[in-house]
């Protein structure tokens, strides 16, 4: 779930043209026949599933609405299949310090109404996502912006408009070449004037400016599809090489692989658990199979009983090197799972296999004993070690695999703690008692989709003291102190130093037990080429060329 990091010398001005996220392995893979031509008029159907809510860009932030919303609207800047940001309505992204950035935009862009895209169009779309009143879920991401209250309505003071093509971005802390990397999210794309008319209205058809446009009115089919037709006048460089795409609303991946087998729809990103095993073989060179942004773990809280101090760290290492992760990833995911080597994921730059104390990953058997009867001398071991999981997401084969690794290894009891459902295993997992700590006494499952191509977004908000998602309440000074100076940093190279920093402190704590990265999986019809998957698992539509 990526790319280099802005160079910024002092005050100097930074142009984003590209920049490259990943220099790394199989952020995409073009699948297609790319010398074969195709309809320019032909519609392409992929698999989708009804949205969450309305198609407003800041109240979206599942994947079924951001596929749609990736189609329809054109933001500053978009990640193209290897995760590098490419302007889109920006000519120019420029750092100017720090804590400010400047934006210009190209001229001569519209929506699909024949509303210019301007300046304002950007102020307002994110102000209207930043007021605690309007309740959008992305409002979190405009909080590094000056004015930016998450308790109460308060004007964005840190945009300025200074011209109709040119706008400012103050922020109120020093993360301008971080903040640069996320202005490809669809929470930052703009709206016409006519959605603040009637938002509720709007987001059942909106007006965007991106490379598909809605074929008509009404057509988003509640529970059944959205049909999209080419915006023959959007000017950026995501111009549709087909004439439309039909997102076709599956409730489960069995449907869509069936019809993908039966020549009924030409792309999928999704294959169900009962096909891993011979999709491959099934498809042939029309699979897809490739690491995506995804990093999967689980936590051991410091709560735990036997889990802090010395006695804790010698029984985390133990857990981890107890775990044969090559063996699960072969014959439980069959190789659409990749044993994980750091804390982040191989798609974006800043990924490593080489982290120093990474050899912790590594199965030893023999060395997870030792060292868990080192722990015991500390403190003998009592009780049954758990991990907790939710039944509806497909966890508890491996689950148990890992249980049993550590019943075979270490001679303790383990076993997998079932939930009934993800909402509420993160509801056992955040509650708390009257004196705030966690109350939750196994492990829990755990991992990351990365939210935007950057290390940053894959460490900070798991493992930085007090962040949003740190199950375990982890917390180390150093740590903190080089997020902070990653996010500060002036280049790549720096920046990236200071995360692998906080990767060997990670790895000598192990807040989580690092187990995988997830594949992005799928495959595609016999009647289409250039096919492309992207950084964050979602096939580029606007490439694919179909036959007719």
């Amino acid at each position: 779930m990526k790319r280099n990091r802005i160079a910024l010398t002092g005050a100097a001005l930074l142009a984003i043209g590209a920049m490259a996220l990943a220099g790394c392995a199989g952020g995409s893979t073009d699948t297609g026949d790319e010398g074969s031509t195709g309809s320019s008029s032909a519609i392409i159907s992929a698999n989708g599933g009804e949205p969450e809510n309305a198609l407003i860009p800041t109240n979206t932030n599942e994947v079924n609405g951001g596929k749609i919303l990736d189609s329809v609207f054109a933001g500053l800047a978009f990640y193209d299949g290897d995760g590098a940001l490419v302007n889109d309505m920006a000519e120019e992204i420029t750092v100017d310090a720090p804590n400010k950035v400047t934006v210009k935009l190209k001229e001569g862009n519209t929506f699909t109404n024949g509303e210019d895209v301007v300046a304002h169009n950007f102020i307002d779309a994110w102000n209207y996502g930043a007021q605690l009143s309007n309740a959008q879920l992305n409002q979190s991401w405009f909080g590094d912006i000056v004015g930016f209250n998450p308790d109460a309505d308060s004007e964005l003071t840190g945009l300025t408009e200074v011209d109709d093509y040119t706008f400012t971005i103050d922020l109120s802390s020093d993360v301008a070449s971080d903040f640069v990397t996320r202005l490809g999210y669809s929470a930052f794309y703009p709206l016409p004037d006519v959605a603040f008319e009637d938002m509720d209205a709007f987001g059942e058809n909106p007006i965007g400016n991106g490379p598909y446009m809605l074929a008509s009115e009404g057509a988003w089919q509640h529970d059944v599809q959205i049909d999209l037709v080419k915006n023959e006048d959007y000017k950026g460089e995501r111009v549709a090489q087909n004439g439309g795409l039909t997102l076709k609303f599956y409730t489960a991946p069995d449907g869509a692989y069936a019809d993908l087998l039966g020549g009924n729809i030409d792309v999928i990103d999704q294959i169900p658990e009962s096909s891993l095993a011979v999709f491959e073989d099934e498809l042939g060179e029309r699979a897809t199979n490739q690491p995506a942004a995804i990093f999967q773990s689980f936590t051991i809280g410091g709560q735990l009983a036997h889990f802090s101090g010395e006695e804790g760290a010698l029984r985390r290492q133990a857990i981890s090197m107890a775990i044969n992760r090559e063996e699960i990833t072969k014959t439980i995911f069959a190789d659409t799972r990749t044993p994980a080597s750091d804390f982040t994921t191989p798609v974006i730059d800043g990924w490593s296999d080489s982290v120093p104390g990474a050899e912790v990953l590594a199965y030893d058997p023999d060395k997870a004993a030792e060292l868990w009867a080192e722990a015991d001398a500390i403190s003998p071991w009592s009780g049954t070690f758990q991990i907790a999981y939710n039944s509806d997401g497909g966890h508890q084969v491996w689950v148990d695999a890992v249980s049993n690794s550590l019943k075979n290894t270490l001679g303790i009891e383990a076993s997998g703690a079932p939930y009934v459902d993800l909402a509420t295993l993160r509801a056992a997992v955040n509650a708390r008692d009257a004196a705030g700590a966690r109350t939750i006494q196994t492990a829990n499952r755990s991992g990351w989709q990365g939210d935007y191509p950057a290390v940053y977004n894959f460490l900070h908000p798991l493992y930085a003291t007090g962040a949003s998602s740190n199950d375990g309440d982890y917390s180390n000074e150093e740590v903190d102190s080089l997020l902070a100076e990653g996010a500060a940093a002036t280049d790549a190279a720096d920046a990236n130093a200071a995360y692998q920093k906080v990767q060997e402190i990670l790895f000598k704590d192990l807040p989580v037990i690092p187990l995988w990265y997830q594949n992005s999986i799928g495959g595609f019809g016999e009647n289409v080429d250039n096919v492309t998957v992207g950084w964050n698992s979602v096939p580029l539509y606007y490439e694919i060329t179909k036959a007719e």
